[in-house]
């Protein structure tokens, strides 16, 4: 069983949502929906601090969906998923 992540600083864990590639009554969706790259927000890190020591908070929430960046982040792979 693997270890709960923790981000640190203004970091956040999402993870990335499949779409479908049929609907509910069997019909096939076109290849070009399968590449919309998006994630909902697993996790949020307590936000960093500014040179005053003033805590900065991030802006998005737990359950938020954000769109992802082809080349950013980082892919972590615990399990399955």
């Amino acid at each position: 069983m693997a270890k709960r992540l923790i981000p640190t600083f203004n970091r956040i864990l999402v993870e990335k949502i499949i779409p479908p590639s049929k609907t509910s009554t069997d019909i096939l969706l076109p290849k070009k929906t399968s590449q919309l790259n998006s994630g909902r927000v697993v996790v949020v890190g307590p936000g960093s601090r500014d040179k005053f020591g003033n805590l900065i908070m991030v802006s998005v929430k737990e359950g938020n969906h954000v769109p992802l960046l082809e080349y950013g982040g980082s892919q972590i792979k615990l399990d399955d998923k």
